[in-house]
């Protein structure tokens, strides 16, 4: 029976989206913005010598740039025009939402409703071009004092000629990704920006895997280390999506009241908190702030003072500093994000305005203090369960040097954005299964 159930749900959604011509459209134009995303990153910057990039990665590539290059589906290491990915945006936001919490203005300006939305993404994007041009100048100036084994990194002969291409090439590529990841939230399915992340992470994992088992092939790896590898990907991504899933759901009621002869009200409800409300960002954020200082360092640390030198050491991967600094971030912006996104005083108003209570708690100050109390116990969990699931296996990946592809926060990424993308499917397909049956009564009441 319980087959049988299943078999017609199946064929119900697949009906449901043959006829479904919105949604398609959305996602074949979300298909088209990721496969012109791709290409992107395919598109060289010019006067950059390929080889000696080729040869810092084969170095390097197991620290801070690899991290970085995993997170820019392959950019960076190919030295393209999407480089610096769409992470000048995120730091951007960061910042802006630090100062809605800190600016009394921005605080006011945030309350304005949709008009104070579009000022302050107006903002962002002011923003995101300032710390764009701020990183790509020192990339241009990293590379021009790097010297490889196989002649100068930078082929152009006037240097002020190549930071002026540099910083414009790679500024225009993420101002254009920002507008791209825009187009995609509003005229696609899914969030914009977490999927040209998401991409750039799947596209490049079968070449992960196919390094992986090279590793294993020559010997370099152990066997036991790749089985290992693939009960460590399954297990994580099962805690993942049952994580994910979990939430707390605080009841509400609402009383009842008399309109003429009936009565209303008097139904309960509930509030559902999520044990990870922040998701995907903080590791995002973290690796953000974290990996663009340090890789820009990093390229400047060849040609650099010492002291450049002997920071990225310390901060090289799998090292107690970096971890810790990055665990700490992670905690940090869990915390700080699910703060943002909800707020127990602004609740607990909205449900004393519209005659909702919490069995056993007093409407107002008590409410809003409960909520902040499971909120509180709710994200120190979800925080602890993002640190060690993007902290362990960072041990791992710089013991035996696998894939940054393997570890929590890219598994992490994938796992969360197909699961709200799919979710995205499933509202539009029960938006149109409900649009088709208000058509169909209306059709009948008119016969009738």
């Amino acid at each position: 029976m319980a087959s049988a159930a299943e078999k017609l749900a199946a064929n119900m959604n697949l009906g449901a989206f043959a006829k479904a011509t919105d949604l398609k459209k959305r996602i074949w134009f979300t298909l088209g913005a990721l496969i012109v995303y791709r290409l992107g990153t395919w598109i060289p910057m010019p006067g950059v010598n390929p080889q000696v990039l080729a040869d810092l990665f084969r170095q390097h590539g197991g620290g801070i740039l690899g991290m970085f290059d995993m997170l820019s589906g392959g950019a960076l290491q190919r030295m393209t025009i999407f480089a610096l990915n769409i992470m000048p945006y995120i730091s951007a936001s960061i910042i802006m939402q630090l100062m809605e919490s800190v600016l009394p203005s921005m605080e006011a300006l945030k309350k304005e409703g949709e008009a104070g939305r579009k000022k302050i993404n107006q903002q962002t994007r002011y923003l995101t071009v300032v710390i764009a041009a701020l990183q790509a100048y020192g990339i241009a100036a990293g590379l021009l004092g790097m010297n490889g084994v196989h002649g100068p990194a930078v082929i152009m002969q006037n240097q002020w000629l190549f930071r002026f291409t540099t910083v414009v090439t790679l500024v225009g590529g993420t101002m254009f990704l920002m507008w791209l990841g825009e187009q995609i939230t509003a005229r696609g399915i899914g969030q914009g920006t977490s999927l040209i992340i998401m991409a750039g992470i799947i596209a490049q994992m079968p070449h992960a895997v196919i390094a992986t088992l090279e590793l294993g092939r020559t010997g370099a790896l152990p066997a036991t280390v790749i089985v290992g590898l693939i009960i460590g990907v399954v297990a994580m991504v099962t805690i993942m999506v049952y994580v994910e899933r979990a939430m707390r759901k605080v009841i509400v009621q609402y009383p009842k009241r008399q309109q003429g002869n009936k009565m209303f009200g008097g139904e309960s409800s509930h509030l559902p908190l999520k044990l990870n409300t922040s998701g995907v960002i903080p590791p995002i954020f973290a690796s953000s702030i974290l990996l663009m200082p340090m890789t820009v360092a990093q390229f400047a640390a060849n040609g650099g003072p010492e002291w450049l030198s002997t920071l990225t050491a310390y901060l090289g991967q799998g090292s107690p500093l970096y971890l810790s600094i990055y665990g700490g971030l992670i905690v940090f912006f869990s915390f700080f994000y699910t703060a943002v996104v909800f707020n127990p005083t602004e609740t607990a108003d909205n449900l004393k305005k519209y005659g909702g209570f919490i069995p056993g708690i007093r409407p107002g100050k008590n409410t809003s203090d409960y909520l902040d109390f499971v909120l509180t116990r709710l994200t120190a969990v979800g925080a602890i369960y993002l640190t060690v699931l993007c902290v362990v296996p960072q041990f791992a990946i710089a013991k035996w040097s696998l894939p940054f592809y393997f570890s929590g926060t890219s598994l992490l990424i994938v796992v969360t954005v197909t699961m709200d993308t799919v979710s995205q499917i499933q509202s539009h397909l029960l938006a149109h299964q409900y649009e088709g049956l208000i058509k169909k009564s209306r059709l009948r009441g008119r016969r009738g």
